[in-house]
């Protein structure tokens, strides 16, 4: 798929993994409609992105809210005129074992990591078919092929992403959208360090995870960004991002029920 002079949506492109897309996008000449809930930070991409000859307009959208999605088509449609790719990378995280995670606060996660990608997917798709070539980018995550303990909403929502898209991808596979589904390793965001805390959890215990995350999340963003773009323009079904994914996901295959003896040693949880 050619990136070049293509329209890209983007969710929480306002930090992290989002912003880098972003800007990795624009450099190739792919025009951009960025999305995210905080509007300071989408104009803080914005000004980044003010170097590229492209044209960026801004959408601040909690992918919760189902009517701010249903309106967000019409929106970039009157600003761009068509919509060529759709990512969903916007996602929050939940530190916390199931016993110790509310309902309510387990709901909120699924919201905008599962509901809200289908709720996007849903909305850009008619847009996406009347292209001659689009494409779906849904960022899952490393915890969307292994479920670690402590982890059970990220988890649930990041697999629930993969079966998603593999799923959509085979109902797609005579029309022109195609469906990439990412896996990040350890991407150094601030997902980890703004991730709500369940109320079960002890300080002790909460900076014991902050620290674990912080040994763990090491490629920069623009890494990962630059990887996701190529298999964008590679018409990639799936994509592993960082050597840590890759492993994983060996792992995970050669020994499915019982890796986590290995690895959670290695981690020392």
């Amino acid at each position: 798929m050619h990136v070049k002079n293509a329209v890209a949506v983007i969710t929480g492109a306002g930090s992290g993994i989002g912003r880098a897309l972003a800007q990795a996008l624009a450099r190739k000449g792919c025009h951009l409609a960025i999305a995210d809930v905080v509007e300071a930070n989408l104009h803080t991409t914005a000004e980044l992105l003010a170097a590229y000859p492209v044209k960026v307009s801004l959408h601040v959208l909690d992918v919760a809210s189902r009517e701010a999605v249903a309106a967000l088509p019409a929106a970039v449609q009157e600003a761009h005129g068509h919509v060529d790719i759709l990512i969903n990378n916007a996602g929050v995280a939940l530190a916390g074992t199931f016993e110790q995670t509310s309902e309510a606060d387990f709901d909120w996660l699924m919201e905008i990591n599962f509901h809200g990608l289908v709720r996007m997917t849903r909305a850009f798709l008619p847009l996406l078919r009347q292209r001659p070539k689009a494409r779906i980018v849904n960022i899952s995550s490393l915890f969307g092929l292994i479920s670690p303990p402590g982890q059970t909403a990220y988890s649930a929502s990041k697999f629930a992403v993969r079966g998603f898209s593999n799923a959509l991808r085979l109902e797609l596979e005579n029309s022109p959208v195609g469906v990439t589904v990412v896996h990040p390793g350890g991407i150094a965001t601030a997902i980890a360090s703004s991730a709500r805390v369940s109320q079960g959890i002890s300080a002790q215990e909460s900076a014991k995870q902050q620290a674990l995350a912080a040994k763990m999340l090491r490629m920069p963003p623009d890494r990962a960004a630059d990887v996701i773009v190529r298999a964008i323009e590679r018409d990639q079904a799936r994509v592993l991002v960082g050597l840590d994914a890759k492993l994983m996901a060996l792992l995970e295959r050669l020994s499915p029920v019982n890796y986590w003896k290995l690895v959670g040693r290695k981690a020392q949880l």
